[in-house]
């Protein structure tokens, strides 16, 4: 039976996602992701021009359904369990086999010397969302100053991250929710 145009192009970006999260952006060719969606690779540059747009439209497909994800999380009007919901989630995200980070990240340190890559605008656009809904979140906690709060949640959340890939120590997540926690606290 034959596969659709949507399909086919849904098929590249699984492929090109689990390779490109796993090996990172450079080091993937479109060779591997024709091999591993299992279609030729002129039929991949029918789909995609260039790795560059490939990579592009693989990071919005994957913003697109984590922020989706995000918006099925549970908020919580405690804002004491909202941050650990989200912090427990981290962790488990990173307990997963082959976990190498957070992918939007990795992919504007791959590309730190091509400042106008649209992965990285893409990437910008992604880490704005998610701390947009957690500003969200901690205004319906009544937080004060939503905001700059989401702003330093992202930062103990990427930092975080970093450190769990570094020493493989998921109690990074926990750290940095107590952390989260008193900076909401205090203010």
């Amino acid at each position: 039976m034959k596969r659709s145009k949507q399909q086919t192009r849904l098929r590249i970006l699984d492929a090109s996602f689990g390779l490109f999260w796993r090996q990172g952006f450079l080091r993937v060719s479109m060779d591997d992701i024709a091999a591993r969606a299992g279609i030729t690779k002129r039929a991949l540059y029918q789909h995609f021009p260039s790795k560059d747009d490939l990579m592009a439209a693989t990071l919005a497909h994957s913003s697109k359904l984590a922020i989706e994800r995000l918006h099925l999380f549970r908020r919580s009007p405690d804002v004491n369990k909202f941050i650990d919901s989200f912090f427990a989630d981290l962790s488990e995200w990173a307990s997963k086999p082959k976990w190498s980070g957070g992918g939007f990240t990795r992919v504007v340190v791959e590309l730190a010397d091509l400042r106008g890559h649209p992965a990285r605008t893409i990437a910008r656009n992604h880490k704005a969302a998610v701390e947009q809904w957690l500003a969200e979140g901690l205004a319906a906690g009544r937080i004060s100053s939503p905001i700059e709060r989401a702003r330093e949640i992202m930062l103990l959340t990427e930092g975080a991250m970093a450190l769990m890939l570094i020493h493989g120590d998921r109690g990074y997540s926990q750290t940095a929710a107590r952390a989260a926690k008193r900076l909401v606290a205090d203010r």
